[in-house]
């Protein structure tokens, strides 16, 4: 392929793992004018990922192998509805292939095998899919698939008569040509603003699939958990988001004329967040059918978008409970009586609100709610996971024999019964968002570790009422340790092998990487400030990774805690 300079391109749709489904949103608009006509001249979908592919075109006699592997590298190429990759396809069924209906990702370069006179399959490991709204999925193990292909001739020259919907890409190729993008919805109180992760082809319309994707609303499993403020039904009224200095001008349909003022302000909010990812834009202006819309500069918005933390780690050390410099090593006393009285309870798991005035403490005794200067068992069976608190009034406690059950108790001791579709096996550790909708839980099975992540659905008085689908992200392997939230994306577990720490951070709906190795035994992992991550050793010094290696902190700690 000849790559050529252009602005800058990205885009995702998907495919099952042993199969391609999806698709992605239409890409063409018209721009409005003024009065009352609604047309406008088609905008080009140009390449924003500076490299526009040109992938090459049939080479004349070449054999069906030579076809099928040169139209899968076509795949590359976007432009002008992947024209280049259509001159692959016979005639008849050019216009019939749908390359927006999904992407796999591919490991190596695929076995291609003859299955008869004119037909050929292609055997490729799947590391990773995108789906026909965006969303990625990561293989947690590699997967084979068979794709078929038949064949005809056409004036002389072998053409594709049938080939799956979607296309396939390399990592390098997918990196490539599609950009990650966060869909912003608000958390059911409307103090936080959750992301949900997507994928799209880094066109001039990523902007329109961006809109486009946020008023269609969550992901399946995110559904229940997150909200947004756009009325049932807006769409965009001309399916183009064109962008006028910076601005990004959004005309919606006839249904956001029934959001209030305060939906209005939230609308635009959920707007300019999620379009903040596109280099081009720094404002947002929002019209219906054309017409104005009267949008107050605020009232109601600014929810917090991933909320963070105190930058010292929170420790138990030689029975004083607080933050921890880095260098000295010496504790700062939490305050209001909750150091003292975390201490006083021998823990071995601290959790503790946004607030600072309130934890979830683990200790032989079962798991303990700490107000203050007061304290409470609230659960006292044995084999619980360290409890969790969230910022809504609820601690949630699980057993590592079972999965299938979590309690959340109210901070009056009050118990809700939670069921999850986890698969059986140990549970190691359970942990809530930093925005109280998400449930981050590691299980230890007989294949390794398993991590998963769940929206957590509430009832109109907050109380957890159920979770939906768990959905398996990419975990540490070894024997699991721990697991953690890093920030509203990102997620880290660490499992323990003969080498040492495995650690793994993995963006939901995203890529995952794994850090370097430090040396020794890892007991427990935690999320620290900008992303950082804290790691207990069993010698009790704790270090510290910004992404790259371990740095020493000078802190050590009996029980590392996690914040809030």
């Amino acid at each position: 392929m000849r790559p050529r300079l252009r602005p800058r391109f990205r885009h995702v749709v998907a495919a099952a793992l042993a199969a391609v489904s999806v698709l992605a949103l239409t890409a063409c608009a018209a721009i409005p004018v003024d009065g009352a006509v609604r047309t406008g001249q088609t905008i080009k979908d140009e390449s924003l990922s500076g490299v526009d592919f040109r992938p090459d075109k049939p080479i004349t006699g070449s054999d069906q192998t030579a076809i099928l592997r040169g139209f899968i590298a076509a795949a590359t190429g976007a432009q002008d509805n992947y024209a280049i990759a259509r001159q692959f396809l016979a005639s008849d069924f050019s216009q019939q292939w749908n390359p927006r209906r999904g992407v796999t990702i591919r490991d190596g370069s695929g076995t291609v095998e003859r299955a008869d006179d004119r037909e050929l399959t292609y055997t490729l490991t799947a590391s990773a899919t995108v789906d026909s709204e965006g969303e990625y999925t990561q293989a947690v193990r590699p997967t084979s698939s068979t794709l078929t292909f038949q064949f005809t001739r056409e004036d002389g020259e072998w053409r594709i008569a049938y080939a799956p919907d979607g296309i396939i890409l390399s990592p390098v190729s997918f990196d490539s040509v599609f950009q990650q993008h966060a869909l912003y919805f608000y958390d059911p109180t409307f103090r936080f603003l959750v992301p949900d992760e997507r994928w799209f082809l880094a066109r001039s319309s990523t902007s329109t699939r961006i809109a486009s994707a946020l008023m269609a609303g969550p992901a399946d499993w995110l559904k229940g958990a997150v909200v947004s403020s756009f009325p049932e039904g807006t769409q965009l009224s001309l399916n183009a988001v064109t962008i006028d200095s910076g601005t990004a001008l959004v005309d919606l349909s006839s249904d956001a004329l029934r959001a209030s003022t305060v939906d209005r302000v939230r609308m635009r909010e959920q707007l300019s967040k999620s379009l903040a990812s596109v280099a081009t834009i720094s404002s947002v202006s929002m019209t219906i059918e054309g017409a104005s819309l009267s949008v107050p500069d605020s009232s109601g918005a600014n929810a917090q978008q991933n909320p963070d933390v105190d930058p010292r780690p929170l420790v138990d050390e030689d029975g004083v409970v607080g933050y921890a410099a880095s260098g000295t090593g010496k504790v700062s006393k939490l305050g209001g009586g909750v150091g003292d009285t975390v201490a006083g309870l021998d823990p071995t798991s601290i959790s503790l609100s946004a607030s600072g005035t309130t934890a979830a403490v683990g200790n032989r005794d079962g798991a303990v709610v700490v107000r203050g200067d007061d304290h409470l068992r609230v659960d006292a069976r044995e084999d619980l996971v360290a409890p969790a608190i969230d910022d809504l009034g609820f601690v949630w406690v699980g057993q590592s024999s079972d999965t299938r059950r979590i309690t959340a108790y109210g901070l009056g001791g009050d118990p809700h019964q939670v069921a999850t579709t986890l698969p059986r096996g140990d549970l190691v550790s359970f942990q809530v968002s930093r925005d109280s909708t998400r449930a981050l839980a590691l299980i230890q099975t007989a294949d390794g570790p398993g991590l998963y992540v769940m929206a957590i659905i509430r009832g109109s008085d907050r109380s957890p009422t159920s979770f939906g689908a768990a959905v398996r992200v990419q975990a540490a392997t070894g024997d699991a340790v721990g697991a953690t939230w890093v920030s509203d994306t990102d997620v880290a577990s660490v499992g323990q092998t003969t080498a040492g720490p495995n650690v793994v951070r993995t963006t939901i709906g995203g890529q995952s990487s794994t850090l370097p190795k430090p040396d020794g035994r890892a007991t427990s992992i935690s999320g620290g400030s900008g992303g950082a991550l804290f790691l207990r050793m069993s010698s009790g010094s704790v270090l510290q990774s910004t992404g790259g290696g371990w740095d020493t902190t000078g802190v050590t700690a009996d029980v590392l805690g996690v914040q809030r």
